[in-house]
């Protein structure tokens, strides 16, 4: 920061300013003209991830969602191009879609009748005579975003200037590939989802998922509810090998659990979890080869770590968790199983199991997300006292070395992934 942050200079600083190696103030959790500034300096310049492929299975699907707050639509058109385009008609401003998903020939806005194919061109209106010599038909389509994929997870951005995404992701790529194959040598699909809200600012979120001090407190209930098993996997508070890595650009990985780090690398005497025993028996007796068996269990609890991707969706051990700023105060979490996507008599029952695993932790009645929800209301109702003391972000800072790729990485219970985000938010609010 330019100057130390008192009660009398808080709310001046610039919001760059607010942003220290060690510290961030709380201002930004708490001040609606920096969240707008958010939506247009961040949401609105940068990669936002909106679908994963096969949430697209074929020409004509569509996801409607957001990007910041303006409401898209992502399409995969006749000729199997992926699309991302404004929910906007161009007419008189209705949203053209509703549905959250779904099979379409194109999209007719329901208030004029104007109609859109898949890519967004203007295909017909009513009664086009009115509009003879006043205006380009060709130029009226659905404002388009530029649409990228890798892994199967796709992005848009607002910004035509925006980088490539493989250069936007980085090193955070590797990462990706590994989280994919908990797939167990089928691609991954989604099994489903589900949306909540939480009174608070979408930046807690963004911290929690990079936060592994809090895991053994906010989930002691989750800890008890498991098997020894588990729950020893899931102890990692003490082992010098779990660590988190800065990845550059606002990204970072925090590896929980580092044998599953890459699920390609079993040296085989790794046991298999007692509570897995019936599907184990189910696989075997469809037919399924021992090696396959033992890839498909071992991937049950997904990856041993959360990939964090700056700055909307974490690719969380066996799941998505996509993060959307409703206001200052209010953020929508939606959660995302995901499963391999293979023969049913192999993947059904394996499917069947990740579902029970997901609704046990991240479901609306598991015992992770209400504990966590809980943890960000509490920070937003704090940081309305004392504006000028900060969020501390300083745990593990002078323990971190850099990685054999130079970026900043400690251990798992440290602060290192916030830190990246934040200073990626910083570059981004920077008035230049």
């Amino acid at each position: 920061m330019t100057s130390e942050i008192t009660a009398s200079n808080v709310h001046d600083l610039a919001p760059a300013d607010l942003i220290a190696p060690d510290r961030v103030a709380a201002r930004i959790y708490t001040d609606p003209e920096i969240f707008e500034l958010e939506r247009a300096r961040i949401f609105e310049r940068t990669w936002a991830w909106v679908a994963h492929d096969s949430e697209l299975p074929g020409p004509g699907t569509f996801k409607s969602t957001h990007v910041g707050g303006q409401p898209v639509i992502v399409t995969r058109d006749r000729e199997g191009v992926l699309r991302t385009m404004l929910n906007r008609c161009r007419h008189r401003g209705a949203s053209i879609c509703e549905r959250k998903s779904g099979s379409a020939n194109g999209f007719t806005c329901p208030y004029h009748a104007w109609s859109y194919g898949l890519d967004g061109s203007l295909r017909g209106l009513p009664y086009p005579d009115g509009y003879t010599g006043v205006m380009d038909r060709s130029g009226m389509g659905l404002k388009r975003l530029r649409t990228e994929s890798y892994g199967g997870m796709i992005f848009a951005t607002f910004a035509e200037d925006a980088e490539p995404l493989a250069e936007f992701l980085g090193d955070a790529r590797g990462w990706i590939d590994r989280f994919m194959k908990q797939g167990a040598g089928y691609p991954v699909k989604v099994l489903g989802t589900h949306r909540f809200r939480y009174r608070g600012n979408w930046k807690i979120q963004l911290e929690n998922t990079t936060d592994g001090y809090h895991f053994p407190i906010v989930h002691r209930s989750w800890m008890a509810s498991v098997d020894a098993e588990t729950a020893n996997m899931m102890s990692f508070m003490t082992d010098p090998e779990a660590i988190t890595h800065d990845l550059g650009n606002g990204h970072s990985v925090m590896q929980m659990v580092p044998e599953h780090s890459d699920l390609d690398v079993d040296d085989g005497t790794e046991k298999l979890q007692d509570r897995f025993g019936d599907l184990i028996s189910r696989l075997e007796a469809a037919g399924v080869e021992d090696a396959q068996v033992r890839r498909l269990v071992r991937a049950m609890h997904g990856t041993g770590f959360n990939l964090n991707l700056f700055p909307n969706v974490s690719m969380s051990i066996s799941f998505f968790r996509v993060l959307r700023p409703i206001s200052v105060d209010e953020t929508e979490i939606e959660h995302i199983a995901i499963g391999p996507d293979g023969p049913p008599e192999i993947t059904g029952p394996v499917n069947r199991e990740r579902l029970r695993a997901h609704e046990h932790f991240q479901g609306p009645f598991g015992f992770g997300t209400p504990d966590d929800a809980e943890g960000w209301d509490r920070v937003q109702r704090g940081t309305a006292g004392a504006p000028e003391m900060p969020i501390m972000v300083n745990r593990g800072l002078g323990r971190e070395k850099p990685s054999a790729e130079g970026w900043p990485t400690s251990h798992v219970t440290d602060e290192t992934g916030m830190r990246a985000a934040y200073e990626q938010w910083k570059r981004m609010m920077s008035d230049d």
